[in-house]
């Protein structure tokens, strides 16, 4: 299901450190940009309640948000996040304007379903290793996905799923695989537990024990 993310923000004329600390004592909104497109970068605050809370939520990095600034609407992606070194809290964001009639470049994440009926764990005493969290795709605004799905249910031991066998949206491209069959990386494999990923497209630990490992994506979605 589509995620409808609404956000208001406010034009931020008043730039710098100084205005940025001000912001946050004031702890009301978040300082950002908005670049992109034929416009001018917009320096813009959003507030801060519910930009927080669309953040707790997956869908928000692979989704066209919608900004309302002083009244006039914004489509934009999240480009980047930064925060504050030991505090749990967003210091700065960047948003990308989007075009109905352009394609966009995105990370989107992967959902593995099948991972508890898959038969080389459960019959094969396999190990499910996850490889990749996230893709990069290029598609049309409206034909963003908020994330791709592959089913994991019919893999057996030493098996490897790869980009290509992402199930895509019409109109949505791996971006990896528009280099070369070379950059058709693995997103998941089945080894036996004393082999590790040695079969696969990148390294795993060892396992003693049936279990499903993942990756580590480096972050929460933030590279978008």
């Amino acid at each position: 299901m589509k995620h409808d993310y609404q956000l208001t923000a406010v034009a931020r004329t008043a730039l710098g450190k100084g205005a940025s600390r001000r912001l946050r004592r004031a702890n009301e909104r978040v300082a950002a940009i908005i670049y992109g497109g034929s416009a001018e970068p917009q320096p813009i605050a959003i507030d801060k309640p519910a930009f927080y809370k669309a953040l707790e939520e997956e869908a928000f990095f692979s989704s066209i948000v919608n900004i309302d600034i002083d009244g006039k609407k914004e489509q934009v992606v999240i480009r980047d996040l930064q925060r504050h070194p030991y505090k749990e809290l967003i210091t700065h964001a960047d948003f990308m304007r989007v075009d109905a009639t352009h394609e966009l470049t995105i990370t989107v994440p992967l959902h593995f379903a099948g991972d508890e009926e898959c038969k080389g764990v459960r019959e094969q005493d396999g190990v499910l290793h996850v490889l990749a969290n996230d893709v990069e795709v290029s598609c049309l605004p409206a034909d963003l996905p908020e994330y791709l799905e592959v089913n994991v249910a019919n893999m057996e031991l030493g098996d490897t799923l790869h980009l290509s066998d992402i199930p895509m949206p019409k109109g949505v491209t791996v971006v990896a695989l528009t280099h070369g069959e070379d950059h058709d990386t693995g997103i998941v494999t089945i080894t036996h537990p004393d082999r590790g990923t040695d079969d696969a497209e990148g390294e795993g630990e060892p396992s003693s024990d049936v279990q499903r490992t993942e990756a580590d994506n480096g972050g929460e979605g933030e590279q978008v």
